[in-house]
This record gives structure tokens, sequence and C-alpha cells, in this order.
């Protein structure tokens, strides 16, 4: 898949793309890429979609956005924007894992059908967030509200450490050369931080976008059972904070980057969910 570049709500994006038909986007995570979705977008495809997967705001070669906002109404505009300058219609799905699930959750209005993976909406995680055990798997997000942040993050071994702990049993290789090729560089780094930054208010909303709406249409979650990110238990009764006809499903085996542990399986429920495209 040939890199492509797009300009959408005032960021120029980088993307990934596969097939013909409407528009399947993809969303990925931190510390992730677009790459993430290299078993789904073939399967996709297949279905009669278009498969689209972005780099992020502020995830090379997508550019460092110059309002420098990472604030959660940023994403879901970013991702509105996006399914106008790709061609999106009434047939779309998005799709989200970790940070990308977040906007899935405020455009689900936009889309026939969504899927999020890995991160419930905001007032299910902080029913389990303040936890001790939550609490101690969540150490790098109070980390990323210092003037540590960096430094840390850009040691030998620290993102690979993330990876084995979340998604234990794991050959992240593969992945993490991704992620160094996408987050290697200060600015870039500087930009995936940015993200936490603003989601605890180390960084003050850049007061251009408004607050993400709930969703208001049926999502598919999905949670892997051995997520070493955010307890499983985070997606016990998720779907009491989504709208009627949301299902979620716990994946067995399965750690937070669950579509790339069990591919099949996760392709499986994803398809399922929003069917062959019309």
């Amino acid at each position: 898949m040939e890199i492509r570049t797009i300009h959408a709500n005032g960021v120029e994006f980088a993307y990934l793309a596969l097939g013909v038909g409407p528009l399947a986007l993809c969303l990925h995570g931190f510390p992730d890429t677009a790459h993430t979705w290299r078993h789904l977008m073939p399967e996709l495809a297949e279905r009669g979609y278009r498969a689209v997967a972005p780099f992020m705001r502020g995830y090379a070669p997508t550019e460092v956005p110059a309002d420098g906002a990472y604030e959660g109404g940023a994403l879901v505009a970013d991702v509105l924007a996006l399914h106008e300058e790709l061609g999106g219609d009434e047939n779309a799905v998005v799709i989200g894992h970790d940070w990308g699930a977040l906007p899935v959750y405020g455009t689900t209005e936009r889309f026939r059908r969504s899927v999020a993976l890995a991160v419930p909406p905001i007032d299910a995680l902080l029913t389990g967030f303040f936890g001790y055990e939550q609490l101690k798997r969540s150490f790098y997000i109070f980390l990323f509200q210092t003037g540590l942040a960096e430094t840390a993050a850009s040691a030998p071994g620290f993102l690979d450490a993330l990876w084995a702990d979340w998604s234990p049993g794991y050959d992240a290789a593969q992945d993490l050369e991704f992620v160094r090729q996408s987050i290697g560089s200060p600015e870039n780094l500087a930009a995936a931080i940015g993200y936490y930054r603003a989601m605890l208010g180390a960084t003050p909303p850049s007061g251009r976008f408004p607050d993400p709406p709930k969703a208001s249409e049926p999502v598919l979650y999905l949670h892997g059972q051995r997520d070493g990110c955010l307890g499983a238990d985070l997606a016990k009764d998720v779907t009491t904070f989504l709208p009627d006809g949301s299902r979620a499903e716990v994946v067995a085996d399965a750690g937070h980057f669950l579509h790339l542990e069990r591919p099949r399986e996760v392709g499986q429920l994803v398809l399922d969910w929003i069917g062959a495209a019309p």
C-alpha cells in the first residue's frame, strides 16, 4: 500500500488506502501507526470497502499540526473532515483503536456503522480508572504530564516495554519499527505525547473545537481479555454507556493490540458488525 496525502481540518494527512467502494476509515492509537490495520484493510477491501488508514495528527508522515491542538474535539474534527475530503457518504464506516477509538464515539451520526477497540467511552473509563491496579498500568499518562516525558519515552526500550506489557507474548518488532519511523523525531514524539497532555489539562485546550459529543448511534466495542494497558474489567458494563443496540465483546487470549494479536477473530467480529458494503 502506497502512502498518499490529503488536506483536512488544516492538517496535511498521510494515509494508506486499499480497495474501492464506500469509505472504511481506520484510526490508530499510541504508540502505533496506520500500519496497525495491515490485516484488516485487505478484508475490508474484499467486502467492497475503500479502506483508508490515516496517520493521526502529529504522526509522521502526517504533519505536526500548526495549531498544536490535540484535545478530543480536534480529533473529532479531523475525522469529520477526513470523511468529507475522502468522499465518505451515508454508507461509510469507522473503526478506531486506542486514541483512535475516542473520536469514534463523537462521530457515530456520520457513519453507518462504528467500531471501537481497547478504549471505552470516557464515562465507562472513569468507573475503574482510579483503582490501584489500573493506576499502576496508567503510570505513563501521569509521566507524560511532566517535562520528563520526552526524555523517558525516547529512552531505549521504553516504547518496546509498553508494547510488551500491554500485549504480553506478542512479537511487536515490525510494529515498533513503524513506530520509530513515525514518532522517532523529537517533534513527532512531542506531538504523540501532546494527546495525553491535552487529556489531563497539562496543555490548555486550544478553544477552537467544541467538546466531543457522546455516541448517538450503536457501537461495537472490542477489548482484549489480557489487556495490560486498560484492564478488561473496564469493558464489563461498557454497553450501559453506549446507545441502545450497541454490543461489547471481550476477545480471549488477546491484549491491548487485539487486532494484531488475533487478526482473524477480531476481523470477523468487525466484518459481521459492519456487513458487506452496500
